[in-house]
């Protein structure tokens, strides 16, 4: 049932939205002179895939977690797109083709081995990543791993329809903070 209301809201949400995508890829040309942004990420039963995203740091910024990368390497229309949450609009076709779902736990990164273990034990993985979750509109994000893990485990087990709509309309309405990046060079 789920994936069957993934693939309506990917879908339309693709059609309905692609003067917007066309918009922002045209602006990213100028910010970054590549507005897509493509990286592997660990999905269902750890299989990889590749994650579409509109591009918000440098290009050549360094390919780990968000909360492992500083603040300057945001650029001012990324910044934009991270508070907005527009960035992660592409990855409604992630979801039309089936690597994650509209709600599940954010896939992470092949090297985020502490991530990925806390999942793994917790089952976390039997499900498809999504694009949004408790987690995210709860501000729990990447640099804790085993919260974050255990986050994702309680809204596998509480996941069903109303729950699967509300966290979509929380994610609309602005709840929580994305993820973190660093304010100073460590």
């Amino acid at each position: 049932m789920l994936r069957m209301i993934d693939v309506l809201i990917s879908f339309f949400g693709l059609v309905v939205g692609f003067p917007v995508f066309v918009l922002l890829y045209l602006i990213g040309l100028f910010d970054t002179g590549s507005p897509l942004f493509f990286q592997e990420r660990l999905g269902r039963n750890q299989k990889a895939f590749v994650l579409v995203k509109f591009r918000t740091m440098s290009k050549g910024t360094q390919s780990v977690a968000t909360h492992l990368v500083t603040a300057s390497a945001v650029t001012k229309f990324g910044s934009f797109l991270r508070r907005t949450k527009l960035d992660e609009l592409p990855q409604l076709w992630n979801v039309l083709v089936g690597d994650m779902s509209m709600v599940g736990p954010r896939p992470g990164l092949p090297n985020q081995l502490e991530l990925t273990n806390a999942r793994e034990n917790l089952g976390v993985f039997s499900v498809r990543p999504g694009i949004t979750g408790l987690s995210q509109v709860s501000g729990i994000d990447m640099s804790t791993p085993e919260l974050l893990a255990k986050s994702d485990a309680k809204m596998i087990r509480g996941l069903n329809v109303r729950t699967y709509f509300k966290f979509i309309f929380m994610t609309i309405a602005g709840k929580g903070s994305g993820d973190r990046v660093r304010k100073h060079e460590a």
